[in-house]
C-alpha cells in the first residue's frame, strides 16, 4: 500500500505592483532548493518576455502546460495532472490569482494549488497585493484600475510562509524606463498611469501594512502554541480604560498622542461591561466616546468583566493585544471609599506586572469635585417594610426561642442570628440587613454570652466571636443585597430584551404588524390603550391606530407615559410609568415610527410600480394603435374607396381585383377583431372580472376543434400528438380553446416554414399529477433573460415581419391563471421555442390509476 503524503507547503512571495522581481526571487528559491538536492519542478511560469525571468528559469526541469484555445489564442495553463503525476517534492506554479481558460478542471490556480498541497506536493508561488479580494476596491481607487483576477485573503494568510519582496517606487519606475518590465511601445503609457509614483506608494504601503498584520498574527500564534502570556511589545499598543464617566475623552486623547509618537502606533479603548450586563456609564455618552475613538483612527472594545473584576478584565484584553502601555484615569473616589475599596486604577497598577501603565489625573479627580450620590436600587416600598419588620422583630422573637431551647453553644446562636441577617438583606436590602446584624450582636451578648444580662464580654474568644459574626453579617448582607440587585436588574434587562425581541418579530412577521404592535405594547405596559399619533398637514394630532379603551387624541392626554419619534407619537393611557419604564417605552416608539415608515414607503413604491407600470402600457398602447390598428384600418379604407368608385360609375374593375380587395376587406376586419379581441381580453384580465366556468373535459376537445379551425397552410405544418385516452382535465373549455389557439398561432408565426408540435402528457411534480400540453416551434428561440419578457403585454421579441400587438401570450398566461393552470416557455431540443402549459386534472382524472406517480 503506498504510504500517503502529508500536507504540503506553500511559500508565497509578495509583491506590490508588477516588475518588482517576485518571479525572480521564486526561482533563485527554486534553484537553491535544487542545489540541495530537492526534487524541484516548475509547472507554469509566465516570463512575459522578460530577458532577466528567462534566464532564471535555466537549468531548472519544466512540466509540459497545456495548450488551451481561448479566444482565438492558444493559452498556456497549468497542467495538473501531469505535475501530480510527476509528484515533485516542491512544484513552482507562477501568479497564484490567475484565472484558468474554460474548460479546466479548476476556475483559478490557487485551486489547483490546493489539489497540490492536498497531495503533499510544497508549492512556492507569487502574488502582487492587488489581487486580494479585501484590497479589490482600495487599489481600484489608487490606480483608477479594477483587478479582475482576486484571491481570497485566506488563501494567503493560510500559506506557511509570505516573503515581501520589497523594491522602492523610484527604483521599480527605473527599472520600467530601462524596458526591463514591458516592452518599449508600452513604457511611457504605463509610466504616466498605473505606475505613477503616487500609485507606487500607496500600493508599497498596503503591502507592507498587510505583511505587518500577518507578522503580528504570526507572533500571537507561537506566543499563544507556546503558552506565553507576557506580552511581547514589538510596536506601540497602547490600551486606555474606559468608565464611560465624563474623563474619558480626557484619556482617550492623551492615549492617542502616546500611539502617535512612532510609526505603527495603535489605539484601542476598552470598555469592560459588568457581569450583570449594565453599562458602566450613560450609552449617549459611551456612543459619543466611541465616535471619538474611531475618529483618532483608534479601535473601540466593549466586553464583560465575566466575574474577574474590571481590572482584570482590562489587563487580560492587553495581554491579548500584545500591548505595550495601559492608560487609565486617576480614581474618582475620595479618601474614605479609597481606604475601603481600591479603584480599577489601583488594581491595575498592582497587577500589571511588566506592563507600563500610565495613571492620568484629570478634573474629575477625587478632591476637585463633590462625591457622587449613591446608586440606590429601586426597592418597592412593601419590601423595605417587611425589610424593617424582620430586622426589628426579628430578633426579639428569635431570641425567646433560642432561650426556651436551654443552653446552646455560642456559635449556634450565632448562625441562627446570622441567618435572620441574610434573609433580611434579601427582603429589604442593605440598611435593614445592618440594623438585623447589630440588634442581633446585641442580643447574643446580652442575653447567651457571659456575664448574663449585661453588655460586657467576659472571655476574649467570646468578644472575637462577636466581632467576626457582626463583620460576617455585613460582609454577607452587603454580598447578598448586591446579588440581589443584580438578579432584579438582570431580571428587568432579560424582560426588557425579550420584550423588543417579541416587538421587532411582530413587527417583521405579522399580518397586521401595527395592530398586533399596539397590542403588544398594551400587554407589555400593563396599560389600558395604546394609542399611535401622527402628525398632519396642520401641525395637529391625528389617531392612526388605538387598542383599548379609552382613546388618547392628543400625546398630552397621555396619563401613562408618551414617546414621540419624528411625527409619529406612541401615547399610554392606564397607570403612571416609571422612568425606567419610559425609557423602554421609547425603543417601542422607534419600531413603531420605523413601522409606520416602512409602511409608508411600502405604499408610496406600490403607487409608483402602478404609475409605471400605467405608463408603460399607456405608452405600448399607443404605439400599437399607432402602427398595428392603423394597418388594416388604411386596407379597408383603400378597399372601401376602390369599391366606392366603381360603384359610382368611375371605374370599372375586373372580377379578379374585385374578387381581391373584397378578400382584403375580410382579412382586415378579421384581423382587427382579433386585435380588438386581445386589447379587450388583456383590459378583463387586469381588472380581475374574468369568471370561469370549470367543467371536466377531455383536452382532444378542445386542442383538435381549434387546429381544424386553423387555415389549410397552418393545419398542415402542426403535428399532433393528443391521445384520446388521456385523463379529463377541470377547465374552462372556451377560455382553454383561447389560450391554445394563441399558442398556436404564435408558434406558427415565429417557426418559419417549419413545423408546430402539440404534445399532451400526463405529468407528476411533487408527487401530485397534472395535464401537461407543449407547443414547439423549431424557430430562432428567445434567450433565458427574455423568457419572462414574451409574457408582458406590448411585447414582441425579434418580431421581425410579424404582425400583431403582442398580447397573444399575455392574454394566454392570464387566461391560463383564470383557469387555474401555469404557463411557462422552455428551450425546443435542438433549437426553437416551447410553451409548456400545465393544467389541474379533474376528480375523475386524479383517481384513473394510470396516472399514479408510483410504481404499483
Amino acid at each position: 500500500m503506498v504510504e500517503s503524503r502529508a500536507q504540503g507547503r506553500l511559500r508565497v512571495f509578495l509583491g506590490a505592483a508588477p516588475g518588482v522581481g517576485k518571479t525572480v526571487a521564486m526561482l533563485d528559491e527554486a534553484r537553491r532548493r535544487a542545489r540541495r538536492g530537492t526534487d524541484v519542478v516548475v509547472a507554469v511560469v509566465e516570463t512575459h518576455g522578460r530577458v532577466r525571468t528567462a534566464e532564471a528559469l535555466e537549468g531548472l526541469e519544466l512540466v509540459a502546460t497545456r495548450a488551451v484555445e481561448h479566444r482565438g489564442m492558444t493559452v498556456a495553463e497549468l497542467d495538473l495532472d501531469a505535475v501530480l503525476a510527476r509528484a515533485p517534492e516542491v512544484a513552482v506554479v507562477d501568479e497564484l490569482a490567475h484565472t484558468n481558460a474554460p474548460g479546466s478542471r479548476n476556475a483559478k490556480r490557487w485551486q489547483d494549488v490546493a489539489e497540490l498541497l492536498a497531495a503533499g506536493i510544497d508549492v512556492v508561488s507569487t502574488v502582487n497585493i492587488q489581487h486580494l479580494e479585501s484590497l479589490n476596491d482600495v487599489v481600484a481607487d489608487i490606480t483608477g484600475v479594477e483587478q479582475r483576477e482576486t484571491l481570497p485573503d485566506g488563501v494567503l494568510r493560510a500559506a506557511d510562509q509570505v516573503q515581501l519582496v520589497d523594491m522602492t517606487p523610484e527604483a521599480l519606475q527605473r527599472r520600467l524606463s530601462h524596458g526591463n518590465v514591458y516592452a518599449a511601445e508600452k513604457i511611457d503609457a504605463a509610466l504616466s498611469n498605473y505606475f505613477r509614483l503616487g500609485n507606487l506608494t500607496a500600493l508599497r504601503e498596503l503591502a507592507l501594512l498587510w505583511l505587518a498584520d500577518r507578522v503580528d498574527e504570526g507572533l500571537a500564534r507561537y506566543r499563544r502554541t507556546q503558552g506565553i502570556e507576557k506580552p511581547w511589545p514589538a510596536r506601540e499598543r497602547v490600551v486606555v480604560a474606559l468608565t464611560g464617566g465624563p474623563e474619558s475623552a480626557t484619556l482617550v486623547r492623551r492615549a492617542a498622542r502616546i500611539a502617535g509618537r512612532g510609526a505603527g502606533g495603535e489605539l484601542h479603548a476598552v470598555h469592560v461591561v459588568a457581569g450583570d450586563g449594565v453599562l458602566g456609564g450613560s450609552p449617549s455618552r459611551l456612543a459619543e466616546q466611541r465616535a471619538l475613538v474611531e475618529s483618532l483612527g483608534g479601535t473601540y472594545h466593549q466586553t464583560t468583566d465575566e466575574g474577574e473584576g474590571v481590572a482584570a478584565t482590562v489587563l487580560e484584553v492587553a495581554a491579548g493585544l500584545n500591548a505595550s502601555q495601559v492608560v487609565v484615569g486617576a480614581s474618582r473616589h475620595g479618601r474614605l471609599r479609597a481606604l475601603l475599596r481600591q479603584g480599577v486604577g489601583e488594581e491595575v497598577v498592582r497587577n500589571s506586572g511588566s506592563l507600563d501603565v500610565l495613571v492620568v489625573p484629570h478634573e474629575h479627580t477625587a478632591g476637585n469635585r463633590g462625591l457622587p450620590p449613591r446608586a440606590r436600587a429601586a426597592l418597592s416600598v412593601g419590601r423595605r417594610f417587611w425589610g424593617w419588620v424582620l430586622a426589628l422583630a426579628g430578633p426579639a422573637l428569635l431570641t425567646p426561642l433560642l432561650l426556651a431551647l436551654g443552653p446552646q453553644d455560642l456559635s449556634t446562636d450565632l448562625m441562627a442570628f446570622l441567618v435572620l441577617v441574610v434573609a433580611a438583606a434579601l427582603v429589604g436590602g442593605w440598611w435593614p440587613a445592618v440594623a438585623a446584624a447589630l440588634a442581633g450582636s446585641l442580643a447574643v451578648n446580652f442575653f447567651f454570652t457571659p456575664p448574663l444580662g449585661q453588655f460586657a464580654v467576659a472571655r476574649p474568644t467570646n468578644a472575637v466571636a462577636l466581632a467576626v459574626f457582626l463583620l460576617v453579617a455585613v460582609a454577607i448582607s452587603a454580598t447578598v443585597d448586591a446579588a440581589a440587585r443584580r438578579s432584579r436588574e438582570a431580571a428587568r434587562r432579560r424582560a426588557e430584551t425579550e420584550a423588543l425581541a417579541v416587538l421587532t418579530r411582530t413587527v417583521l412577521t405579522a399580518e397586521r404588524p401595527l395592530e398586533e404592535a399596539l397590542a403588544h405594547t398594551r400587554t407589555t405596559f400593563g396599560a389600558d390603550s395604546a394609542t399611535l399619533l401622527e402628525r398632519d398637514a396642520t401641525g395637529g394630532w391625528v389617531e392612526v391606530a388605538r387598542v383599548g379603551e379609552p382613546p388618547c387624541p392628543v400625546p398630552a392626554a397621555a396619563d401613562a407615559g408618551a414617546a414621540e419619534v419624528d411625527d409619529t407619537c406612541l401615547a399610554l393611557r392606564g397607570r403612571l410609568l416609571s422612568g425606567a419604564d419610559r425609557r423602554v417605552l421609547e425603543s417601542f416608539a422607534a419600531q413603531v415610527a420605523a413601522l409606520r415608515q416602512r409602511q409608508r414607503l411600502a405604499r408610496q413604491a406600490r403607487h409608483a410600480r402602478r404609475l409605471e407600470e400605467g405608463d408603460a402600457v399607456r405608452g405600448a398602447l399607443l404605439t400599437a394603435v399607432s402602427h398595428d390598428l392603423r394597418t388594416p384600418l388604411a386596407t379597408l379604407q383603400t378597399a372601401w374607396e376602390s369599391l366606392q368608385a366603381e360603384e359610382d360609375g368611375h371605374l370599372a374593375l375586373p372580377p379578379a381585383d374585385r374578387a381581391e380587395l373584397l378578400r382584403e376587406v375580410g382579412n382586415s376586419s378579421h384581423r382587427l377583431q382579433r386585435l380588438i379581441d386581445d386589447l379587450l381580453d388583456v383590459s378583463r384580465i387586469r381588472s380581475g372580472v374574468v369568471q370561469p366556468r370549470l367543467v371536466d373535459v377531455g383536452l382532444e376537445e378542445v386542442v383538435l376543434p381549434v387546429l381544424a379551425e386553423l387555415d389549410d397552410v397552418g393545419s398542415q405544418r402542426v403535428l399532433v400528438d393528443v391521445a384520446e385516452d388521456l385523463p379529463t382535465v377541470r377547465t374552462d373549455p372556451g377560455l382553454l380553446r383561447r389560450v391554445v389557439a394563441n399558442l398556436v398561432q404564435n408558434a406558427l408565426r415565429h417557426s418559419g416554414s417549419g413545423t408546430v408540435e402539440v404534445v399532451a402528457s400526463v405529468s407528476v411534480e411533487a408527487g401530485r399529477a397534472g395535464m401537461r400540453l407543449l407547443v414547439a416551434d423549431h424557430g430562432r428561440g428567445v434567450p433565458d433573460a427574455a423568457k419572462e419578457l414574451v409574457f408582458t403585454p406590448f411585447q414582441r421579441l425579434d418580431d421581425r415581419g410579424t404582425t400583431g400587438l403582442g398580447l397573444g401570450l399575455a392574454v394566454a398566461r392570464g387566461l391560463t391563471e383564470a383557469i387555474g393552470g401555469q404557463l411557462g416557455a422552455e428551450d425546443t431540443p435542438g433549437g426553437g421555442l416551447t410553451m409548456v402549459l400545465d393544467l389541474p386534472l379533474s376528480a375523475a382524472g386524479s383517481a384513473d390509476p394510470t396516472v399514479d406517480g408510483g410504481d404499483g
